[in-house]
């Protein structure tokens, strides 16, 4: 008989239409590791289950070739196309790189999670919750690889990209592992033994790119798996539990052979907005270093790397990299990642408690984590799931009104606080009936129908600039816009300045005044910069600038003292911040 707690949970469910893995499931093991966790700190910004025990031993899995689920056809791949870069232009990429991000991740397409894509796990080997698992079964590496192949080539393809671009998203997050760079950064790695699987993956890479660019959206590059493993989780590329990276100086060296690959690859590729050093990373006393060690191998690799936007998961501390992270003036940017799923605390809260909750304790936590890191900070994953429990006692009407709240609140606030937004995860198996993990659903049920930001009456930034874009990738042309003089400032090629050079020039906003006139001058040559920049950017789908302050620092720096006079860049800021706002509130309906 069930009890009344489980009456009230069934009865919701049946009357909500949901299904019972309303969460994001973890893989059916002895540790019962989430997907995606996070340190809960009672602010409502995500949950992360116990480890459990690592001594657990693991017998690997030998696949059935007679069960059906095994069966693979022949899979003759067709040329991958799309895999020449457009010309670099500065200011085409910065418009991608310093716009607010309204995005979402693929997940599940090159780094795979069995709850997303359990098809391809059918015959996978192992535990089989795992990138290695798939790749060491299915018979043979090259049944393995014709799986992965068709699953690259059909799961998320340009139509896609198109739909994003017209529903107004205009990032996606791009998760990775090293092994899809290919089989020579599989050697001397777990996957040095189906290195072959990885032939043709890193193509499809650059074509995802590439792709994506064609519709105007950017692609954050996120390094899901790093060798070794930072986290030991299965969405990490491994199913044996061990956090391998940051206690093998070897594995360490990879990875960062890894990264600066990366970087050099795709420092100038116009919508690549940034690198994500790792993805979820456990916490452990060697993680600064780690990243500050890759932070300054990146930038090494070229000189126009200094300005490249580097992301940095908090290992689930937003206090604590929130202060490692205002020591630095590089355009580095903080991810955070927001779930309301995984603990107690999250189920025994009702969904209404949760819409009250992101209005006031996640959004006044995350405004100041944001102002500690000047705004360089980014909700890199959340959803719109809530437990079967938070929904308990909520009638129909109730429930999917809440659940829209729910939704709705979040992207609020995240706009709000933040300089992007990013939701996991654009597509899935059985998405139709999944709407809290699967975008593709949960687009105008328990989401708006569109994303761009809202015009005011009259105004038509956004279908033209869509339809611009898309007719200027598709002939070849880098300018999606036009601007009529060189002065969108942050973009003007100067040789990037020292940490301690630019902390110095801003320290002498409160040492050093100028006169009136050169007060003036540049209270006025910012407003001229801010009016201009935030016309460029409504004019680029719709886009508001996201990095701000990292935006401002970046256009004194390369304005040189001719136009902004030391002591004055207190005024060029403020009069940058009031011409960006007076074309935005005449543009958008802006929420501040």
């Amino acid at each position: 008989m069930l009890n009344v707690t489980s009456a009230l949970v069934l009865s919701a469910m049946l009357a909500l239409d949901v299904v019972p893995a309303a969460f994001k499931p973890s893989p059916t093991d002895l540790r019962k590791r989430p997907h995606h966790g996070g340190a809960h700190d009672g602010m409502g910004l995500g949950s992360q289950l116990l480890m459990g025990p690592k001594n657990i031993t693991f017998l690997p899995k030998v696949a059935d070739m007679s069960d059906p689920a095994c069966h693979t056809e022949p899979y003759e791949a067709p040329a991958v196309d799309f895999q020449e870069f457009p010309p670099y232009d500065d200011q085409l990429s910065a418009v991608f790189r310093y716009r607010q991000q309204r995005s979402v991740n693929l997940g599940s397409w090159f780094v795979h999670e069995s709850w997303m894509t359990p098809s391809v796990f059918n015959c996978a080997a192992g535990d089989g919750v795992s990138e290695l698992d798939i790749a060491s079964g299915w018979g043979s590496t090259a049944s393995a690889r014709a799986v992965l192949e068709r699953h690259w080539d059909t799961f998320i393809t340009a139509s896609d990209f198109q739909f994003l671009s017209t529903v107004g998203i205009n990032t996606v997050r791009l998760p990775i592992g090293y092994w899809n760079l290919g089989p020579e950064f599989c050697k001397d790695t777990a996957f040095a033994g189906v290195a072959d699987v990885y032939q043709g993956s890193w193509t499809r890479v650059v074509r995802a790119i590439n792709m994506a660019g064609m519709h105007g959206i950017g692609v954050l590059v996120d390094l899901h798996g790093a060798v070794g493993s930072q986290n030991g989780q299965g969405h990490s590329g491994i199913s044996d539990g061990q956090t391998g990276l940051f206690s093998n100086p070897g594995n360490m060296d990879k990875t960062i052979n890894v990264l600066t690959y990366l970087i050099k690859q795709l420092l100038h590729v116009n919508n690549v907005v940034g690198i994500e050093i790792l993805n979820e990373p456990k916490y452990d006393d060697g993680l600064e270093l780690f990243y500050n060690r890759a932070i300054d191998a990146m930038r090494g690799t070229d000189p126009d790397a200094g300005g490249f936007p580097l992301y940095i998961h908090n290992a689930f501390d937003m206090n604590r990299f929130s202060q490692y992270m205002s020591g630095r003036w590089d355009f580095t940017v903080q991810d955070q990642h927001s779930y309301f799923v995984y603990t107690d605390g999250d189920r025994q809260q009702s969904a209404v408690d949760h819409v009250r909750d992101i209005s006031s304790t996640v959004s006044s936590t995350l405004h100041t984590a944001s102002d500690k890191v000047r705004r360089n900070m980014v909700v890199g994953e959340f959803s719109c799931a809530l437990t079967p429990e938070s929904m308990a006692g909520s009638s129909a009407h109730d429930g999917d009104r809440a659940r829209k709240d729910f939704c709705g609140g979040q992207l609020d606030i995240y706009a709000d606080r933040t300089s992007g937004w990013h939701f996991w995860s654009y597509m899935k198996e059985d998405c139709d009936q999944d709407p809290g993990w699967c975008f593709k659903s949960a687009v105008g049920t328990v989401l708006p129908t569109t994303f761009f930001t809202h015009t005011q009456p009259g105004q038509a930034w956004s279908n033209a600039a869509v339809e611009n874009t898309k007719e200027s990738y598709a002939n070849g042309i880098n300018h999606p816009f036009s601007l009529n003089r060189e002065d969108l400032p942050v973009v003007r090629k100067r040789r990037p300045m020292s940490h301690a050079a630019i902390a110095k020039r801003f320290k002498l906003i409160s040492q050093r005044r100028r006169d009136d006139k050169q007060d003036s001058s540049a209270d006025t040559t910012g407003y001229n910069d801010g009016r201009e920049t935030a016309q460029v950017f409504a004019a680029h789908n719709a886009s508001k600038l996201g990095f701000i302050d990292q935006y401002i620092e970046v256009a004194i720096q390369n304005l040189g003292p001719g136009k902004v006079a030391p002591g004055t860049e207190g005024q060029y800021t403020a009069g940058f911040w009031r011409g960006l706002y007076e074309v935005q509130d005449t543009i958008f309906i802006v929420k501040r």
